[in-house]
C-alpha cells in the first residue's frame, strides 16, 4: 500500500507498465477479487503520471515473453546511471552496465510499441471487467 501510494503525491515518479493480458486473464482468488484488481488498474491509468499498456493475447508470442519480467528504472539526476532489476527463481539482480540497460530499452521501446496504446488499454481492461 505505502509503494501505491508513491504514485499519487504531489513529486510522483512517472510510472510506465506494459504487461501482457494473460496476467489478467488468469484468475486468481476469484471474480469479486479481479474486478477490484481491475477497477485499481482503471483507477491508476487516471493518473497524469501513470501509463499502462497491455500486450494483447493476440500477439503471440512476442519476443520479450523469453526474458523475463524486468523494472526499469531512470533517474531525474543526471548522475545516477539508469538500471534493471529484475527478478529469477532464487534472487534478483541490478543491472547498471550501459550496454545491458541500453538492450533492455530496446526490448521495452519494442514492447510498448507492439502493445495497445494507453487508450485502447483502458477499453482491453473494461471488457475484461464486464467478462468477470
Amino acid at each position: 500500500m505505502q509503494r501505491q501510494d508513491l504514485l499519487t503525491r504531489p513529486d510522483a515518479p512517472r510510472f510506465w507498465v506494459v504487461m501482457d493480458e494473460t496476467a489478467l486473464r488468469r484468475p486468481v482468488g476469484g471474480p469479486e477479487v479481479m474486478r477490484a484488481q481491475i477497477d485499481k488498474l482503471l483507477d491508476a491509468t487516471k493518473l497524469p503520471n501513470v501509463t499502462l499498456q497491455v500486450a494483447p493475447v493476440l500477439l503471440g508470442a512476442a519476443p520479450w515473453h523469453t526474458y523475463g519480467p524486468f523494472v526499469l528504472f531512470r533517474f531525474a539526476m543526471s548522475e545516477l546511471p539508469d538500471m534493471v532489476y529484475s527478478e529469477y527463481l532464487t534472487g534478483a539482480v541490478y543491472l547498471d552496465a550501459r550496454e545491458e540497460v541500453a538492450t533492455h530499452l530496446e526490448v521495452m521501446d519494442r514492447m510498448a510499441a507492439q502493445a495497445a496504446t494507453a487508450h485502447r488499454t483502458k477499453e482491453i481492461l473494461k471488457d475484461l471487467r464486464k467478462e468477470l
